[in-house]
């Protein structure tokens, strides 16, 4: 009897962080938790089971617990959707395989997750589990690197730690995120980038990532806020970025790819915020197939 496929999910919601370990700065934000909650119930509508990590329980422990245990739980065949929505900053690149000399990271309550400690988590994903990564903060457009986004119009919010916070959070905690960048350099190697499916090793000049990606056998798809270059914008309700993909999903009515599903979220958003999309590991297939189904 062939083994049926199960979906479980992640969502993370951080409308505030931690003062005491972003050294004063707690960047307040409003939409954060309702788009973790709103992700989660489009999730649990597709039979996935959803774990729901709002503000203070959104620590950097806890989101690595809920990624290594779904690694770990899930096969081939099975469906992982991760979504983040929060503030994006940044530290040093330690390696110098960063052209900005800055590694991206993803604000959690009490530490920022490394994109490169992400994806080397991605990574360890069995062959054939399909993961849906929906990353809704500044940065996000490969969750590699960025240029600084332009300022958002008066009232509204991007999601992004300002540079001085971030320049000072890095110095205050350096021996920590440069601990963990090595760690992740370690864990990485030597690796040859056999698999040609993998986009993410044609559009990085990060060696690192490149290696991480070269290790990839699940398929992996994210669709971000933005451009590495703009804003995602906070909102009342919702996100700017989540507010359309929920517009378009519209209650499980969308029938489309992943791709097409990227481009119609993408053309309901302004220039000014160009939501992206790549895979990583073998993920064509993946690309084809309907978002957030099993």
């Amino acid at each position: 009897m062939a083994r049926t496929a199960i979906g479980a999910s992640l969502h993370i919601g951080v409308n505030v962080v931690s003062g005491a370990n972003y050294e004063g700065w707690t960047g307040p934000l409003a939409a954060c938790e309702f788009d973790a909650n709103d992700m989660a119930a489009v999730a649990k509508a597709q039979g996935i089971v959803p774990k729901v990590l709002l503000t203070r329980k959104a620590t950097r422990a806890n989101v690595l617990k809920g990624l290594r245990a779904a690694s770990k739980r899930l096969k081939s065949g099975d469906l992982f959707l991760l979504t983040y929505s929060g503030h994006g900053g940044q530290v040093d690149d330690i390696s110098g395989e960063e052209d900005d000399k800055l590694d991206e990271t993803w604000c959690l309550y009490d530490s920022q997750l490394i994109d490169d400690e992400l994806y080397l988590e991605l990574s360890r994903f069995a062959k054939g589990v399909r993961v849906l990564v929906l990353s809704d903060s500044c940065h996000s457009g490969t969750v590699t690197r960025a240029a600084l986004p332009a300022s958002g119009a008066t009232g509204r919010r991007p999601r992004l730690m300002p540079p001085v916070v971030a320049r000072q959070v890095y110095a205050a905690h350096q021996a920590l995120y440069d601990r963990r960048q090595r760690a992740v350099a370690a864990a990485a190697g030597n690796v040859r980038v056999v698999d040609p499916d993998s986009a993410l090793a044609n559009v990085t000049v990060s060696g690192r990532l490149t290696r991480i990606s070269a290790r990839c056998k699940a398929s992996v798809v994210l669709i971000s806020g933005c451009q590495d270059n703009q804003s995602s914008m906070d909102g009342d309700k919702n996100g700017a970025f989540t507010q359309q993909v929920l517009a378009v999903w519209d209650n499980g009515s969308y029938v489309g790819s992943q791709a097409v599903f990227h481009a119609q979220v993408k053309s309901r958003l302004p220039r000014s915020q160009s939501p992206n999309l790549f895979p990583l590991g073998p993920s064509a297939r993946f690309m084809k197939q309907r978002p957030f189904t099993i």
